[in-house]
């Protein structure tokens, strides 16, 4: 296997242009009801119950983020708590793909069989394995889907969950102060009447 052309930061940090400004500010709402959902589920020391997802399913879909953005020396979508976010993003903002989801899940399970005809489940698989058959898949509809739900989990606010311990910011540089102190950068050089 050749060594990747983009960076894992880049690759991150490029995903979020394709998402759309005006789709994400019309479904404000649900995606921070998402957040808080999977904030929930990730702090409970129980184990999460899911809603749109069976316990299966959310093996196969927590396998595949943990491909789309792995662990390596910071944590990937896995230790984030990515799948709580997509759980309740099916049951909210993006219900409608949920047919998408169980189609693209049962896509999935016939590329896996279709390299190795004893194993059925993704989750299954070792890593070099489960990314060949993502490379089969990456171009459909469910892959995109996936990857797309992946990143908005890995980034959103932790406070709501999908980001558990700011991985994701972490790994972008973004610093969380919602508030700064002046002098902001040059352009604020004169603010507070300083002239």
């Amino acid at each position: 296997m050749g060594k990747p052309k983009f960076s894992r930061r880049g690759f991150i940090t490029s995903l979020p242009a394709g998402i759309s400004a005006a789709w994400m500010a019309a479904n404000w709402p649900e995606i921070a009801a998402a957040q808080q959902h999977a904030h929930q589920a990730a702090a409970s020391s129980d184990p999460a119950a899911f809603g749109a997802l069976s316990p299966a399913e959310a093996r196969e879909i927590e396998a595949m983020a943990a491909q789309i953005v792995p662990s390596d020396e910071t944590p990937g979508a896995r230790e984030a708590g990515v799948v709580y976010f997509i759980d309740r993003a099916l049951q909210t903002f993006a219900r409608d793909r949920r047919k998408e989801y169980a189609d693209g899940l049962k896509q999935l399970e016939s590329a896996v069989r279709k390299r190795n005809a004893r194993v059925r489940r993704f989750s299954d698989l070792s890593g070099e394995q489960q990314i060949e058959v993502l490379r089969s898949i990456e171009n459909t509809n469910f892959f995109e889907l996936v990857r797309t739900h992946t990143v908005m989990g890995f980034m959103s606010n932790p406070q709501y969950g999908g980001n558990r311990g700011k991985a994701g910011w972490k790994l972008i540089g973004f610093e969380d102060d919602f508030m700064f102190l002046p002098p902001f950068g040059y352009y604020d050089r004169n603010a507070g009447g300083n002239q």
